[in-house]
This record gives C-alpha cells, sequence and structure tokens, in this order.
C-alpha cells in the first residue's frame, strides 16, 4: 500500500452552477485528490475533518488519497460482489453484447468462491443462473429478479468476502481455481479459463484505480494457468481430396444442403471465419467469368444474445477481428470458389440487404444449422474410418485445411496470415508442425541447389 504523510490542504473552492459546488482540494505526496459537496457546511466539515487526521499523524493512501483508516473501513464494507457488480456496470455501455455475455459469465464463476468460509448456496445451479442472467446483466436491473432467483441473490448479498480479503494470496487462489472448472465439476476447456481470468484481473485493476489496492492482486499469486492447445492438430485437418468429398455431399444434401455448398466454399478457398461467411455481401465480391476473383471482407455477425444487446437484436454485426470498425481485408480466390459463388448467386439470389447466405425467413444464418448439415454431409463423405477420427470434426477445420494448404504450397507464410486475419506470430504458433514441413521441403531444395553448386 503506498502511503504518505506528505499531505496539503488548499481552501474551499466554490464553483457555482453545479449540483455540487463546493470543493474541498487537497495533494498526498504531490497527487491532487477532490471531493465536491452541495452546502458549505458539508464542506467545512470534510474539510476539517481530512486536516484532523494530517495534524494527527495518519498516513494517506496515495492512490485514493483517503486517510488509512477510512480506506480499511472502506475495504471492509465493500463486498466483492458489490465490486463486481460495478464492475459490469463501467463496462457495460462501452462493450459489444458477446464481451458483455463474456464477462458476466467470468463474473458469475468468480463471485461463488469469494464468499465467507463454510458458506455454500444449496443449489449452485440456481446461484449462478441468478448471478449470470440477472445480478452481472445491467439490461435485467431494469425489472427485479424472478422469485426464485431472490434468495440466491439475497445470500450471495450477505456472503461475500470484503473486497480487502483479496489481499490475501489464499483468497485470490480460490478464485483463480474456480475457473478451472465447469458448473458439473469437470475441468474447463483451457481458452474458457483464461477468458475469465483475464476479465478477473481487469476487475481487479477497477479496484486499484479505486484506491482499494495498490497494485493488482493477481501480480503476487503463483498460479499455473492452463495451456489451450495452440497448434493446430494436423489429424482435424482434412486434404484437399477429403474437402472436395465433403462440399460434394453438402451439394447433394436435401434441404439446406446447397444452399451451404458455397458457404463452407469460403470458409476452405478464402480461409473465412463462420461470422465473416454470415455477414458477406454481394457488394463484396468480385466474380469474373474467368480467371480469380476477390473477396473485400469487412467484418463479420455475432450471435451474442437478445438479452445482452442494446437494441434486443440477438446478433451483433462486428468489425473483422483485431482492426478498426471500418477496416477491410482483401481476399484474393481461385476460379473454383468463383464458379461456385457465381451458380450460388445464380441460383438462391440474394437477402434483402445483399447477404449472399441467409435462412428460410431471410435472417442470418445460424451455426446450429450449418453444423448439422455438415455432420450429415461428414457421414455421407467419409469413410468409417474417417469418421472414427478427428478429420474434419467441425466446419472450422475448413478453415484451418485452407490456410495449411496455401503454406504447404509455398505461399509466403506473412501472406497467408494477411489473407486469414491473423497476425504473423499467431500464424507461425498455430501452424508450425505445417511450417516445419515447409521448412523440411525448403531445405531438400536448398541442399539440392548446392549440390549443383560444387
Amino acid at each position: 500500500m503506498g502511503l504518505s504523510y506528505r499531505v496539503r490542504f488548499w481552501d474551499i473552492r466554490e464553483r457555482p452552477g453545479r449540483r455540487s459546488p463546493f470543493e474541498v482540494r487537497w495533494t498526498v505526496n504531490g497527487r491532487e485528490k477532490s471531493e465536491s459537496y452541495s452546502t458549505i457546511g458539508l464542506a467545512e466539515s470534510r474539510w476539517s475533518k481530512l486536516m484532523t487526521l494530517a495534524r494527527e499523524g495518519e498516513a494517506f493512501d496515495v492512490q485514493s488519497g483517503l486517510p488509512i483508516s477510512e480506506l480499511r473501513a472502506i475495504k471492509q464494507k465493500v463486498t466483492w460482489y458489490q465490486h463486481a457488480h460495478d464492475y459490469i456496470e463501467q463496462k457495460w455501455d462501452h462493450t459489444p453484447g458477446n464481451t458483455r455475455r463474456t464477462l458476466a459469465d467470468a463474473m458469475a464463476t468468480i463471485t461463488p468462491a469469494l464468499v465467507k468460509p463454510g458458506s455454500r448456496y444449496p443449489d449452485h445451479r440456481v446461484l449462478r443462473r441468478a448471478l449470470y442472467s440477472w445480478a452481472f446483466n445491467k439490461k435485467a436491473w431494469e425489472n427485479e429478479p424472478p422469485e426464485e432467483w431472490r434468495p440466491a441473490i439475497g445470500w450471495i448479498e450477505q456472503r461475500s468476502l470484503p473486497i480487502g480479503a483479496l489481499e490475501d494470496a489464499a483468497v485470490v487462489r480460490q478464485a483463480l481455481d474456480a475457473l478451472k472448472l465447469k458448473l458439473d465439476g469437470t475441468p474447463a476447456a483451457a481458452k474458457t479459463a483464461l477468458r475469465k481470468k483475464g476479465a478477473f484481473s481487469d476487475s481487479l485493476g477497477l479496484a486499484v484505480e479505486k484506491g482499494y489496492f495498490t497494485a493488482n492482486p493477481l501480480a503476487g499469486v503463483k498460479w499455473r494457468a492452463p495451456q489451450p492447445p495452440e497448434e493446430v492438430d494436423p489429424e482435424c485437418v482434412p486434404n484437399p481430396a477429403q474437402v472436395k468429398r465433403l462440399l460434394g455431399a453438402v451439394r447433394g444434401l436435401g434441404g439446406r444442403g446447397p444452399h451451404l455448398e458455397a458457404f463452407f466454399g469460403c470458409m476452405y478457398f478464402a480461409a473465412m471465419r463462420p461470422a465473416e461467411v454470415i455477414r458477406l455481401e454481394r457488394s463484396q465480391c468480385r466474380l469474373p467469368e474467368e480467371g480469380w476473383g476477390l473477396l473485400t471482407l469487412r467484418g463479420g455477425v455475432v450471435l451474442s444474445g437478445k438479452e445482452w444487446t442494446d437494441d434486443g437484436e440477438a446478433h451483433e454485426v462486428h468489425a473483422l477481428k483485431k482492426r478498426a470498425l471500418r477496416e477491410t481485408r482483401p481476399v484474393p480466390i481461385p476460379p473454383e470458389l468463383v464458379a461456385m459463388l457465381r451458380e450460388h448467386v445464380d441460383r438462391f439470389g440474394t437477402a434483402s440487404d445483399g447477404r449472399l447466405f441467409r435462412s428460410g425467413r431471410d435472417l442470418y444464418v445460424q451455426s446450429a444449422a450449418y453444423n448439422k448439415t455438415w455432420k450429415k454431409a461428414r457421414v455421407t463423405a467419409l469413410s468409417k474410418e474417417e469418421q472414427a477420427s478427428l478429420v474434419a470434426k467441425r466446419p472450422y477445420d475448413l478453415r484451418h485445411a485452407g490456410i495449411s494448404f496455401w503454406l504447404h504450397s509455398g505461399v509466403d507464410p506473412a501472406e497467408c496470415a494477411r489473407r486469414a486475419g491473423q497476425s504473423i506470430e499467431v500464424m507461425f504458433r498455430v501452424y508450425a508442425k505445417v511450417l516445419a514441413a515447409g521448412q523440411e521441403r525448403a531445405n531438400r531444395r536448398i541442399a539440392a541447389a548446392m549440390r549443383e553448386w560444387r
């Protein structure tokens, strides 16, 4: 805790026209602090109290500007639950719906772990749902929580630890350990745990800003985070022959199959993310009668849930991943995909807003729908042995297959990264095994050339 006895006071300042016009001002170790009051009497009382504490030799906290006795009282009064609630409120207006949902999930996971020793709510599933769907959803605060959730909310308000308890590394570790588990007690996915840890760290950063801590309590905790597999598993990546069979199977399926052939084709030939394909419009496509075409990608569509968005719509349109709002990404596409997209437009037309892919009611394509089609195509196109393997288990494996094919073909990794919308660092990390095979081929070619030179 950063404490100082260097406290200086200014006279009370009046600022006419403000709701609280009387301002008490002081400095702690040279850092300016102030508090505003509605009447001169309140301001004078506060100024006198601070002055007395300073004269009696009490240290002041540099971060918050408060005397140490007041800061300790606040840290015992403010609970973790209250702080997490304030954190959600602060972040809400500046984050998209999908991020709001992620933050709520993180706080709902951590909060039940930060309760008084020996406390355990009888139905942890009800508690988790109440926290996720109401306590950490600002949009839901417009109404009282449902009757079935009220006991859970009251319970956590009474038993949540004071924020000051997180100065103890053991308490912080309790929260971190909770991130490793799903609601049923089984291990959580590594990426999910790390994403929640990021939210936890950010919330503690707000606690530092408020003066509860002088440094983020996570910094002093030794905790082994689960490590997600970053490299693409080669067993998941279909080869070109398998991709051809799979796309043919999609085309041959009834119902939505023919409409989704080009959808999956974009994921393979242009290495597009599903969200980017869902948003793809005819105006973004240059599709010549012969030769290579070009897709100019502008962003993606993400399912957030109407309870997490400002406009009540279930989907949100996002910018391209890791890019500015209006930034685009041009991706050259081979004649095979050009022909596939031209045929798709001729056969199915476009949605009212120009989107190439849509549901039967002109809405966004749902992940449940294309996943169902993909599973059927996999059964049709692959042998029993291939079906039992991991190859092409998910539609997203088509994107991995497309990027792997580019790298295998000798395309410069930097160009592959640009087309795929990734950083070169991520490209080398995720496709390390594919790149290693390319390096071996390059070494053989160099060795052959050197033999000729000798």
